[in-house]
């Protein structure tokens, strides 16, 4: 039974790992440490969670599309860290880190493969 079980690779752990951490730093920023002033806290995290739900819930029941979605997720949370860090430069370390973690996201998730490309061996 164990050898039917196939373990995530190293990579996607750490890409698992960035899902959550960016879901967390999108909650602790919006709801502590500069809250927005225009909505509420709770509608404001609401929205900038959302898009990173899905893979969330996918990571937690173990399937293999959670790094996927997680990565795709990660695209825009890289747009608004970057449209963040260009008007409000007050605020410049919350969205580096948004900027970072969604970074993390998106080259851990797609390591193998780039590893795969980039070392591959063979005689070509």
């Amino acid at each position: 039974m164990n050898a039917l079980v196939s373990r995530a690779s190293l990579a996607k752990r750490y890409a698992v790992l960035g899902i959550f951490s960016l879901l967390i730093w999108m909650v602790a920023w919006l709801t502590w440490l500069s809250p927005s002033e225009v909505l509420p806290k709770s509608v404001a995290t609401g929205l900038a969670v959302a898009p990173m739900l899905p893979a969330a819930l996918l990571a937690l029941f173990r399937r293999p599309s959670a790094v996927f979605w997680g990565g795709i997720a990660a695209l825009l949370y890289f747009c608004h860290a970057i449209t963040e860090l260009w008007t409000v430069p007050d605020t410049w370390p919350m969205p580096l880190v948004e900027l970072l973690l969604s970074l993390w996201i998106i080259f851990a998730g797609n390591w193998d493969g780039l590893k795969a490309k980039l070392f591959k061996r063979g005689d070509t």
